[in-house]
């Protein structure tokens, strides 16, 4: 599993002309599958990220995690985060989850998430068009 975190302002997913998932203030999150991930994968990673301390404090350090400094998560599902690109020009996606494995522990992981904060989704397979306000820049690659 590879989660990429982004620290986000307005942040806004449509599918095809309509919003389906927007946040004022919090992390947008891209999340990918590969296999032998597990329900046990996505709660370790879920917990990890509302733990992440990517906020400011009073000092303006990164010292709080989304559950101090307050907002919303806005989930995307994203194969193309295990795209490989050693053999050539043309990422080859082998190694991202097949979509009826993978649209189950992005809902789990999805579900996961709402145990701690509000979480906002994209369309899980669909061609979406992701605004995403990064804030710092701050954006951390996490990995299983």
């Amino acid at each position: 599993m590879r989660i990429l975190v982004q620290r986000s302002g307005k942040s806004s997913v449509k599918v095809d002309g309509k919003t389906v998932g927007k946040i004022e203030q919090g992390l947008v999150l891209l999340v990918g599958f590969t296999e032998g991930d597990s329900l046990d994968t996505i709660q370790t990673l879920a917990k990890k990220v509302v733990h992440l301390r990517i906020f400011p404090d009073e000092n303006d350090v990164m010292n709080k995690s989304i559950l101090d400094y307050g907002g919303s998560i806005l989930s995307i599902s994203q194969f193309t985060l295990y795209g490989d690109t050693s053999k050539g020009n043309r990422p080859s996606y082998i190694k991202a989850m097949k979509g009826d494995d993978a649209i189950k522990l992005y809902e789990a992981f999805n579900d996961e998430l709402k145990k701690y904060v509000a979480v906002e989704t994209g369309v899980f397979g669909a061609d979406m068009d992701v605004c995403i306000e990064n804030i710092g820049p701050t954006t951390i690659l996490m990995e299983r």
